[in-house]
């Protein structure tokens, strides 16, 4: 008996201290009332591991999917479409570029990157029932930060960019979709009813797999005490509060990726023009494991002096970004986790690892912030071109090989109407109206967004000019589900007003359902429902004003869909859009581009099923004293297994529009914690 003991503690504890650095024995796990994490342990490295080990007991599938690029597992995982991601990994050059540039983290930072990969590989081991692909585990430092690099890639637009290349559909606009976006405030303290800063964090995203939001609470006795949001794979909160200060990101759409069209040798293959001269394309060969497929599928790489290098029916096109030169985003991010004012925290952002996202900051120290911040190119040696189309790929004025300084890029401090926000719109529209930075005054060739949209509108109408703003005040208008006066989206669907509902029989009473709604996306309306399917009946038309033969095209369709699935065509949004978690379905609100966002996909029996939008929402406010008030919410729960009572446990606050208290405070967190426990126990 005390043999076996003996052997089991020794195969146990093989597993577990796999780092001689870490051991799980100093590392607490403590779950709250709806099962969030959070991690104590003396160390960096040790809260990482057990942040890797708590987010693998959560949703260990979506850390899976972050790590099968690396290991060139996507097509073995998800068949064809899957092959296509371990193609892209190869032809960014990503983990070639962690090899190059991997003395340049820091030690701290690897020491972390160490502790946050045993912990994965820790869990793997322990489970290995639920490994989806054989030999996915163990993962390497380096293969976890190529795929964190690639990951951005793809977040950076680079694969609509591909896939419009390889679909012979080079881009001839800028590539954006603004409408499904996030939120984020900051309101300063003399702004407010408390005169304390106020932080919005509120992330539209999937509602599952790897892109949707984990909450956590890191906490060591290095000075790292953290907690928000973190998407599958993150060892530090992206975004979030600390003890002094809080961000949150969006995403925005400054020109960040262009696409070249190269001019080819006549009669030698593979060899492009370079001023005047000729150079010859690097080739290699990618092997693609793909499910159901039992030999490997060979496929032919290569790439320029821009970059990575497709072909099609239309020529030779390279594409060219920030996202796959930089190895450094997360250890920025981890950096912004530790930083206690907004001096340092601007000093971290000044090192431009990260090669996009909107931030918004506030502090305790009366300090609010926006940046546009993100890797833009310095294209000032060809001014002349149209950089959000193809450019030509046959000289050098248009490889430009240096970024935007971050003093260049539209940013607010303190602004003196006393707030500053970002919905996935223009920088230029991004605080008061006396305070918005001029489009004219920043370089039309970085490409920086200049438009409004549906949500931008609806802040203005909705923040006081001159009045303060409570949390509650701040909380209606971020829940707010009203679509403004003005309409922005691609489409312009005045005319759907203009038709004479007396006048069209069958049609009317849609037609008045829609002309009489208030623009309020309710979950009791008829007319949102009318809406949303007019809005997606409208996917199908290029950006123009509608025509009335249009518009009653789209009342048609509408018409029809109720009739076809429900029978009657008075259904009304609640009806027609569901928020399903396990086998319970229940009436959803919002729409595409409210600033209580939803969309979703359509199911057989004609409801929409909504997979993303308001997901992960953070409240903050910032006392000169002591630690933030905070108050979360997200759209499930902490767990994605079916079996958790934290599968579905957050959808009563996701559907009330409530949220729930979370602190900062070690002591309160392990006093009202359900469970404390070790990693592996």
């Amino acid at each position: 008996m005390r043999l076996g003991f003996s052997l089991l503690t020794l195969c146990l504890f093989s597993v577990l201290f796999i780092n001689a650095q870490i051991n799980p024995q100093n590392i607490q796990i403590a779950r709250d009332h709806y099962g969030v994490p959070h991690i104590f342990a003396p160390t960096d490295p040790e809260v990482a591991y057990g942040l890797a080990f708590a987010h693998a007991e959560d949703d260990f599938k979506s850390l899976q999917e972050i790590i099968w690029p690396a290991k060139g597992l996507m097509g073995k995982a998800l068949g064809k479409n899957g092959a296509a991601g371990d193609y892209a990994f190869k032809l960014f050059r990503t983990r070639i570029t962690t090899e190059e540039q991997w003395n340049t983290l820091t030690p701290a930072f690897l020491r972390l990157i160490d502790g946050y990969v045993a912990g994965i590989n820790a869990y793997a081991k322990l489970n290995p029932e639920e490994v989806v692909v054989k030999g996915t585990f163990p993962i390497t430092p380096k293969e976890y930060i190529s795929a964190s690099v690639f990951a951005l890639v793809i977040f950076n637009g680079a694969d609509k960019a591909l896939g419009q290349v390889f679909n012979n559909q080079v881009p001839d606009a800028p590539l954006m979709d603004n409408l499904k976006g996030s939120n984020a405030f900051a309101i300063h303290s003399s702004k407010t009813t408390t005169a304390d800063n106020y932080l919005v964090v509120n992330a539209h995203q999937p509602n599952t797999g790897s892109q949707a939001f984990y909450e956590a609470h890191v906490c060591s006795e290095e000075g790292w005490n953290a907690l928000g949001g973190l998407l599958a794979g993150g060892p530090a909160i992206l975004h979030g509060v600390n003890e002094y200060l809080g961000w949150a990101h969006t995403v925005n759409y400054v020109d960040r990726v262009d696409v070249y069209q190269l001019t080819m040798h006549p009669k030698k293959k593979l060899w492009y023009q370079m001023d005047g001269a000729w150079k010859k394309l690097e080739k290699s060969k990618v092997k693609l494991r793909i499910k159901g497929i039992p030999i490997r599928v060979g496929r032919k790489i290569y790439w320029s002096d821009y970059g990575a290098t497709m072909k099609n029916k239309q020529g030779t096109y390279s594409i060219r970004l920030g996202a796959n030169q930089r190895i450094g985003p997360l250890e920025q991010w981890y950096q912004m986790n530790k930083t206690k004012n907004f001096t340092e925290f601007y000093k971290v952002l000044s090192q431009q690892q990260l090669s996009m996202f909107n931030i918004i900051y506030a502090d305790r120290n009366d300090t609010i912030f926006y940046l546009n911040s993100g890797l833009v190119p310095n294209r000032d040696a060809a001014k002349e071109l149209n950089w959000k189309g193809t450019v030509p790929g046959n000289t050098s004025k248009t490889l430009w090989t240096s970024f935007r300084d971050i003093t260049e890029h539209p940013q607010y401090v303190n602004p003196s109407g006393g707030f500053v926000f970002n919905v996935n719109h223009s920088p230029f529209l991004a605080a008061a109206p006396k305070d918005n930075l001029k489009e004219k005054d920043f370089p039309s060739t970085d490409g920086w967004e200049n438009w409004h949209n549906n949500r931008s509108r609806r802040v203005y109408e909705l923040i006081p000019e001159k009045e303060k703003l409570s949390m509650e005040a701040l909380k209606a208008i971020k829940f707010d589900k009203r679509l403004p006066a003005q309409l922005s989206y691609p489409i312009n669907i005045d005319s759907m007003m203009m038709i004479d509902a007396s006048k069209q029989d069958t049609l009317a009473d849609m037609i008045r359902n829609y002309q009489q709604w208030d623009r309020n996306a309710v979950a009791d309306s008829k007319g949102a429902a009318v809406f949303l399917l007019i809005y997606r009946a409208l996917q199908k038309y290029s950006p123009r004003i509608l025509t009335l033969e249009e518009a009653l095209s789209a009342f048609s369709y509408a018409y029809n869909y109720q009739k076809k699935y429900f029978g009657r065509t008075d259904i009304t949004l609640g009806d027609l859009q569901k928020l399903v978690r396990g086998g319970e379905t229940y009436p959803m609100y919002g729409v595409p581009d409210v600033l209580s966002s939803e969309w979703g996909v359509q199911q057989t029996d004609g409801t929409i099923k909504v997979t993303g939008g308001d997901g992960y929402v953070m409240f903050v406010r910032f006392p000169k004293t002591g630690l933030p008030v905070i108050e979360t919410m997200n759209m499930y729960g902490a767990s994605a297994k079916p079996g958790s009572p934290h599968f579905a446990d957050q959808v009563p606050l996701y559907l009330k529009q409530q949220t729930k208290t979370m602190t900062l405070n070690k002591d309160e967190v392990l006093k009202d914690a359900k469970r404390i426990y070790h990693p592996g126990e």
